[in-house]
């Protein structure tokens, strides 16, 4: 792999806002226990942003594995 690979895997990686950081938040109480009430009220956008999650995971990987392959070079 080269700096092509590199920047052309890069630029494959969506921008870091993950939604479930700010779902995080909004599920706990003021104890900051998670609370059920809130994580039923929000089960859907919860999939939804664990499914994001997971898909940044996936795109972030290939950019790992790139600059891992250029420090053994």
């Amino acid at each position: 792999m080269d700096t092509q690979d590199l920047v052309r895997v890069l630029k494959e990686v969506p921008e870091c806002r993950l939604h479930i950081i700010k779902l995080a938040w909004e599920v706990v109480g003021d104890d900051g226990s998670p609370d059920a009430d809130k994580l039923g009220f929000h089960h859907k956008e919860l999939k939804e942003a664990l499914a994001e999650a997971e898909a940044y995971v996936e795109a972030t990987k290939g950019a790992v594995l790139c600059l891992i392959n250029m420090g053994q070079s």
